[in-house]
Parts: structure tokens; sequence; C-alpha cells
């Protein structure tokens, strides 16, 4: 069965589904935040048949959010470590668990705690603006088309009516 691609969409959030649209990916990506680093422990962790956990450790090394990395030779086998950019997707692992808190933790509580080791509190994510350190949300803050978005599109009334007048 053949998925609709949302990769070349001037969306960052549709890209984003595009290469997490499925809940493995996040899941294995989530357990490499958690330590794993070897295939045998991601199956165990998740539960996952083997063909799709190998698919989706390909597509996170493809995409740069893991690497492989060698530990042993004879027979040949390898660890997954996080990169630069797989450890710059916390923050929408921890926005996700933020959520999932507050939405679907039944009365004994959030199951996991983030822990900020740097002052020992416990914590959850909160998504700031990047100028005046204020929260943001959805009543407050509008999108508009970024220097990126295709200038064809902004033709079409439908998005200029999305982004408004001065789109």
């Amino acid at each position: 069965m053949r998925r609709t691609s949302f990769e070349n969409w001037p969306c960052p959030v549709a890209r984003v589904v595009d290469l997490f649209g499925d809940s493995w990916t996040t899941l294995v990506l989530r357990d490499a935040f958690y330590g794993i680093r070897r295939f045998d422990e991601f199956r165990r962790s998740l539960g996952i048949a083997r063909n799709t956990l190998a698919d989706r450790l390909r597509l996170l090394v493809d995409e740069g959010l893991l690497e492989k990395a060698p530990y042993q030779a004879d027979p040949e086998r390898f660890e997954y470590l996080l990169t630069d950019k797989g450890r710059d997707f916390f923050p929408v692992l921890a926005a996700m668990a933020r959520w999932g808190d507050r939405w679907l933790t039944g009365a004994d509580g959030p199951p996991i705690t983030f822990r900020h080791v740097l002052c020992g509190h416990d914590t959850s994510a909160e998504v700031v603006c990047a100028e005046c350190g204020e929260p943001l949300g959805a009543g407050d803050t509008e999108m508009t088309a970024g220097p990126g978005f295709p200038q064809q599109l902004l033709q079409r009334e439908e998005v200029r009516r999305r982004f408004g007048a001065d789109a």
C-alpha cells in the first residue's frame, strides 16, 4: 500500500509527520533516549517485529537521527547512537509527554517524570518564545509565510487568506 508523502510540502509539521508518521519510528527514537542501542534491546523493549525494527532503524540512520557503529566483528553487529540531529528531537518528545500527561494520564499520575539534572527538579516541557521567553499558546501565536514558502503558492487565494493579507 502506497502512502501519501508530505516531504515536499511547505510546512514543517507535514514534513515531520512524513518522517515520523508511524508510531514505531517515534518509539524507536524514544528508546534511544532511554539509552537503548542494540537491535535486540530495541526489539525486547518494544515487542516489535524484526523486519519492522530493521526498517525503522534504517530510516532513522538514513535521515541522520541515528548512526550505526560496529560493536562486534564476528558476527558483525552494530549499535545505534543518537546524532546531534537525533538529540535535537528531544524537545518534541518532551512536549508530547507533557501533552500526554495532561490529557491521557489516569488518576495515578504521570507514568514517567522528567528530572532536570542541572537543577535536580522534576519538570515538564514548556514551549516559549525564543525572543521574550513567554509561553507560546494557540491563542496568542499566528503562523505567517516564511522566507522558504514557495512564491507560486502565495498567489493562491486560500493561501493568502490562511496567512493574512500581507502574505
